[in-house]
């Protein structure tokens, strides 16, 4: 389902998606003589360049998972369920072949036709331009369900049929014919291969068995057999070479020499998974394999042994993402850290500069030894993290938790490796507990320091450079129950800690020394601090979130609306967002400074995980039971975005998640009828009596009106042979009517040129006269009278009087206007700055830094923040109620509306 182009965020692509269980295909475009690599990545298909592997290609979504892929010279074949598609340029769908009554799990290409072959045993020929069926032919699963198909070399309108009963049939599909029947070798067939020789195909067993046999004569050329389960994929090697290379479905790869009939080399641990495709590239030493492991490699055989390097690769992680995190400052690095053990780092900008910091290993020499499959020296997953960038150029910067397990490991975001240091309690360094595991990890933003919570309540402090121990809090332990969150500030003032027990915990970082507790009104399931403010996230067991103030210590927000548990949370960077997923598969952003929900929609899986960008330009989301992390772009920083409060009674919209392909949000006129959210707003020209309204006249209009003389060197001044000018005909009539509106209009849309001018052209030297000079007097305590247009009352008035002063001072009545002008100006300003001290007051009442001392001295009230002076010769006033300074010291309150003064001290620090 699509959304709507009203929320705050918009569905941009998918990072870390390259390959699935859908064996790959490669193609060679003549014109671009270039070979071109094709896998099925959920429901589209990417195509990449073998050259770099560069993504070329995204093709648009099918509506359900592709199945299967085939591809000839000109079009690409993808199946999902019954249905066939095709797709031209490798992107859009041109043909759609329905006729199956089964899913279809065969594909091959056949010149001008496609054959498919279904679950059902029945076998289609399509023609591919015309989408009708040339041929159907039916099996009986009984004696021969078909397993493979290929269309032997040379061999005019014949394709070969493999079965799951272990024999071969040849069939002329020009006149439906069953030409040969193979009696086979009693092992299913599990792949078909055409050798380099013709005649010669290699077939694959379920035995693991690959027999290399001639079809024209059906007599048995070769045997070889491996140990690793049955054939998932052969290829030969064409450059010279007499090799041929067989998968498995432990992810293997076994090299054969053809002339001496034995197995060459073995590459063990290619895949973490099933070899799902197997191409060498014609005429080079390259071999392509893909992989359920979300992994594509270009292998090269360029050195002794005849085994193969990966040359070029892409991959992501082969399990769903745990935790995913913003690395760094500029926006362009995600870490995640997948259930497959690994924690890896890609980039927004480019898949090329993705990498593996590999995966966490209590030995790793000894792991490298013993392989992927038979290490028993690996950790489990990592279920927490956090990362700096400070100093990560000197020592490692990462620092995560693993799940059920109580070491925490470092990683080394320079090196893309696990770090030097394994952080555990020196008690527990002879044993490892089986019940105490690392819950909660922090790492200061100084990058020296790794804080650590325990299930046992414990709350230790490492040193990152050493992995020396540096102290604990509390006398034993932190909290009675286990730690569900641990955060330092960005100065390394304050520790604050979580347990399960209800409390949370604020401690002196160096010292270790508890400052405060308090009680939270539920059990928290995890914190999130946002050091640059001093916001604390706070999420709870029965789905509600409150935030926190730091410095006051006082939860300030509380929300409520998710109906699952919380699984993550994110703050924008400036700290105005909240942004919270939970199991109830939504998506959701609080508002801190209304407390309002101004976003939510759903997606089709539960968010583990959230992040935003440091720049603010993205969000970016993993999923229950998916691979990829998805990015979603922030439309308020392009587009009109609403950010009204959400009513009571919303019901948020599913949104489908982004591609690989970066989406277009295009907002056109049709999605504001849709969206009842999206009324622009409409500011009125008076907001009340009580305030006063700015032009919407850019500065330059007015701003410089006084620094003309400065600007330009002489002013050409009309004087009376000019005729009167409309701004001026426009003060004669207000004279009569008392209604300013259309000369201050007009003056509006002039430069400071023309303003000066016609204000010069106001005065009798200049053409003018007394009347209309008080006119415009007139005109200017409209303005303030109705407190709009402030500015430019302002600029406006001090160039008259700039320019006529003179004669102000000798015409009685304009001095007597000027006076009334005088004395509204001055009451205006007077309420104004009443208003800024108000609004300032209560800012600082917010924030706890108000003067408590409440001093009162002929009724005057005390409640001003300054701060103790150093010296006499330091203090500074700040305003005119009082006597105010400010030194960056105490707090101290002065009140001087007496004689005799007081002082109040605030025993605040600053």
């Amino acid at each position: 389902m699509a959304r709507v182009g009203c929320g705050v965020f918009a569905g941009f692509r998918v990072l870390g998606q390259f390959s699935g269980h859908v064996p790959h295909v490669l193609r060679y475009h003549g014109r671009h003589r270039e070979f071109y690599l094709a896998t099925a990545v959920g429901r589209s298909v990417h195509t990449y360049n073998v050259k770099k592997l560069g993504i070329v290609a995204v093709s648009n979504a099918l509506p359900q998972d592709i199945t299967c892929l085939a591809a000839d010279r000109m079009l690409i074949f993808a199946s999902y369920d019954n249905v066939l598609h095709a797709f031209a340029r490798n992107k859009e769908v041109v043909h759609t072949y329905e006729g199956h009554k089964a899913r279809i799990h065969l594909l091959q290409p056949f010149g001008d036709h496609v054959i498919s072959v279904d679950v059902d045993n029945v076998l289609i020929v399509w023609d591919t331009q015309s989408e009708e069926q040339y041929l159907e032919v039916g099996f009986d699963k009984a004696t021969f369900a078909v397993s493979a198909v290929l269309h032997p070399s040379t061999y005019l309108n014949k394709i070969l049929l493999g079965s799951e009963q272990g024999s071969l049939q040849l069939w002329n599909i020009r006149s439906n014919k069953l030409l040969y029947s193979f009696p086979g070798w009693h092992f299913a067939v599990t792949a078909l291969e055409q050798a380099p020789a013709v005649d010669v195909v290699a077939v694959g067993l379920v035995s693991g068995h690959i027999i290399i046999h001639n079809i024209k004569f059906d007599e048995t050329l070769m045997k070889f057999q491996q140990d690793w389960g049955p054939i998932t994929a052969i290829s030969f090697r064409t450059d010279g070479h007499p090799v041929m290379a067989a998968g498995s479905p432990i992810g293997h790869i076994a090299l054969w020499d053809l002339e001496e009939k034995k197995l060459m080399c073995q590459m063990q641990d290619a895949h973490s998974t099933a070899i799902a495709g197997m191409s060498f590239v014609p005429g080079e030493p390259l071999l392509i394999t893909n992989g359920a492991d979300n992994a594509i490699q270009v292998w090269i055989f360029d050195g002794p042994g005849g085994t193969g390097r990966v040359l070029r690769s892409r991959m992501g992680h082969s399990a769903p993402p745990t935790k995913i995190r913003y690395h760094g400052h500029n926006g362009e690095q995600i870490l995640s850290a997948g259930q497959d053990g690994t924690l890896q780092s890609f980039s927004t900008v480019h898949e090329k500069f993705n990498k593996s910091l590999g995966r966490g290993s209590i030995n790793k020499k000894k792991s490298k030894k013993k392989g992927l499959k038979l290490d028993t020296m690996a950790l489990p997953p990592i279920t927490v993290f956090a990362s700096e960038v400070a100093h990560q150029s000197d020592w490692d910067g990462i620092v995560a938790c693993h799940q059920g397990y109580i070491t925490c490991t470092t990683w080394n975001y320079q090196k893309t490796s696990m770090g030097a240091h394994k952080l555990k309690p020196e008690e527990f360094s002879k044993h490892k507990p089986i019940d105490i595991y690392a819950t909660a990890v922090d790492i200061t933003s100084c990058g020296n320091f790794a804080v650590i919570g325990l299930s046992t309540g414990q709350v230790d402090v490492y040193n990152m450079q050493s992995g020396i121990h540096r102290g604990h809090y509390g006398e034993e332990r932190a909290h009675e129950g286990a730690i569900r969150g641990v955060a330092v500030d960005g100065l390394n003032q304050l520790t604050i800690t979580a347990g399960s027990e209800g409390l949370i915990k604020f401690w002196k970082f160096k010292t270790k020394d508890l400052v405060y507790s308090t009680d939270l009104p539920c059990v928290p399931s995890g914190i999130l601090l946002h050091r640059d403010s001093g916001i604390l996230g706070i999420a709870f067991d029965d789905f509600s979130i409150s935030v926190l103030d730091i410095e006051t210590r006082k939860i300030v927000r509380t929300f409520s609306g998710h109906h699952g548990r919380i699984n993550d949370m994110t703050f924008s960077p400036d700290g105005r967002w909240l942004i919270t997923s939970s199991m109830d598969c939504s998506i959701k952003t609080w508002d801190l400074p209304s407390g309002c929900l101004i976003d939510c929609f759903l997606v089709d899986s539960a968010a583990v995980s959230l992040t935003m960008s440091p720049t603010g330009d993205f969000l970016a989301s993993a999923h229950v039971d998916d691979l990829g992390i998805y990015l979603w772009s922030n439309r308020s920083l392009y587009s009109l975005v609403s950010l009204r409060p959400l009513s009571a009674d919303y019901v948020p919209s599913m949104v489908a998640r982004p591609t690989t392909c970066p989406v277009e949000d295009v907002d056109v006129a049709g999605d504001e009828e849709t969206c009842d959210e999206m009324i622009e707003y409409v500011s009125p020209e008076q907001l009340g009596l009580q305030l006063v309204t700015l032009s919407s006249l850019p500065e330059s209009r007015w701003k410089n009106l006084l620094s003309l003389d400065i600007i330009k060197s002489k002013v050409v001044s009309l004087g009376v042979l000019a005729q009167k000018s409309d701004f001026f005909i426009h003060l004669e009539e207000a004279l009569r009517t008392n209604e300013y509106t259309a000369p201050l209009n007009l003056l509006k849309s002039l430069g400071p040129s023309n303003i000066e001018i016609e204000l010069r052209c106001l005065a009798p030297e200049g053409g003018g006269s007394t009347e209309v000079m008080l006119s415009f007097l007139r005109m200017i305590g409209m303005m303030l009278n109705k407190k709009y247009n402030f500015e430019l009352a302002q600029a406006y008035l001090a160039l008259f009087l700039k320019l006529h002063l003179q004669i102000l001072s000798s015409e009685p009545n304009l001095l007597e206007e000027v006076s009334r002008v005088s004395t509204q100006l001055e009451e205006t300003w007077i309420h104004l700055r009443t208003l800024f001290n108000q609004s300032l007051l209560k800012i600082e009442e917010l924030r706890g830094k108000t003067c408590k001392c409440k001093v009162r001295v002929n009724g005057c009230k005390c409640l001003h923040l300054v701060q103790q002076p150093a010296q006499a010769s330091d203090l500074k006033p700040l305003n005119t109620y009082g006597t105010l300074w400010k030194t960056p010291f105490l707090h101290w309150c002065v009140c001087a509306c007496s004689e005799n003064s007081r002082v109040a001290k605030l025993l605040v620090l600053s």
